[in-house]
C-alpha cells in the first residue's frame, strides 16, 4: 500500500535537510558534531548512502578502516559510504545530495505498491520498505540537527516532521523510566516537552512495567520539563546528557528524575 502521509514527510525531510547544508563554508562543512569521528559532510555522506541504497544503487567498494566508535555491522556499513567521500570537498558532497534527493523524490512519487510492500527489517522487527520510511524521517531530522547543533544554527524544531520524529522517540520512555531508572511500583514520571514540539508524557508503573498512561495523577512522583530538541538530543545520545542538563528542570524527586534524564538514550 502507498505510504501516501510518509512520502509526503520524507520529501519536506529532504527539503530541510538541503536548506540546512546550503552555502556552507569548506571549514563549516569541516566542523565536528556529536556523532563520534563525524563532521558535518560525514553526516551528509550518510544521508547519501543510506537513499542510494534503498534506491537500489550498488553500495561502494571502498572499504574504511576500523575505527573505535564503530559498534556494530550498520556502524560498518555507514562508514564505507562516508569514508568514500572524505576526499571531496563539501561542495561536491552537497552536489551528490541535491541529484540523489531528487531522484529519491522521484522515485517515491513513481513507485508502485509493490516497492513499498517489499519485505524490510525494521529495528522494531519485521516490516515492509513503506513503514521503513517512518525511520528515514526521523535519521533525517536528526542530523539535520546534529550539523544545526554543532554550527550553531537553529531552526526546523517544530512542524510535521519534528512531531513525527519526537513522537517515535517518545515510544522509547517507558523503558527509560520502568527498567533503567527503576521508577517505584504505582508512581508516575511525567515528561513535559516545550519548544518546537509540545508533548506532556505520564509514564507510570503497573505490575512492574512502565507505560504510557491518559492523564496526569494529582501527585506525580516527579515532573522533568525539556525543550524538544535538548530531548532529541538526550533520546539519540548526542554528546554527554550531563552537559544537556542545563536545558532541563525537574520538581519533586529530583534524584529519580535525574536517573530518568542520564539514561535517555535509546539509540544503537
Amino acid at each position: 500500500m502507498r505510504p501516501t502521509a510518509l512520502i509526503e514527510l520524507m520529501n519536506t525531510a529532504m527539503d530541510a535537510v538541503t536548506f540546512a547544508f546550503d552555502g556552507l563554508t569548506e571549514a563549516q562543512w569541516s566542523t565536528a558534531t556529536d556523532c563520534p569521528g563525524w563532521d558535518v559532510k560525514d553526516n551528509l555522506s550518510h544521508l547519501i548512502g543510506t537513499e542510494l541504497f534503498l534506491m537500489g544503487k550498488p553500495s561502494t567498494t571502498h572499504r574504511a578502516p576500523k575505527f573505535d566508535y564503530v559498534k556494530n555491522p550498520i556502524g560498518e556499513a555507514n562508514e564505507h559510504e562516508i569514508d568514500a567521500r572524505r576526499s571531496l570537498t563539501g561542495a561536491q558532497v552537497y552536489a551528490e545530495w541535491l541529484q540523489v534527493a531528487r531522484d529519491r523524490a522521484h522515485q517515491l512519487a513513481t513507485a508502485d505498491d509493490a516497492y513499498f510492500d517489499t519485505p524490510w527489517h525494521m529495528p522494531t522487527g519485521p516490516g515492509t520498505l513503506g513503514e521503513f520510511l517512518a525511520i528515514r524521517v526521523l535519521d533525517l531530522w536528526v542530523h539535520e540537527h546534529d550539523v544545526r547543533r554543532a554550527l550553531g544554527k537553529p531552526g526546523h524544531d517544530g512542524g510535521p516532521v519534528a512531531e513525527h520524529t519526537i513522537d517515535r522517540l517518545i515510544r522509547t520512555l517507558p523503558i527509560v523510566v520502568g527498567k533503567r531508572a527503576a521508577t517505584p511500583e504505582g508512581d508516575t514520571v511525567v515528561i513535559t516537552l516545550t519548544g518546537g514540539v509540545l508533548r506532556t508524557i505520564p509514564i507510570t508503573v503497573v505490575n512492574g512495567r512502565a507505560a504510557i498512561v491518559e492523564s496526569v495523577p494529582a501527585s506525580p512522583r516527579c515532573v522533568i520539563t525539556i525543550d524538544s530538541t535538548t530531548f532529541l538530543a538526550l533520546a539519540t545520545g548526542r554528546g554527554n546528557p550531563a552537559d544537556h542538563l542545563g536545558g532541563v528542570s525537574m520538581t519533586g524527586d529530583t534524584e529519580l528524575a535525574t536517573r530518568v534524564v542520564m539514561q535517555m538514550n535509546m539509540m544503537i
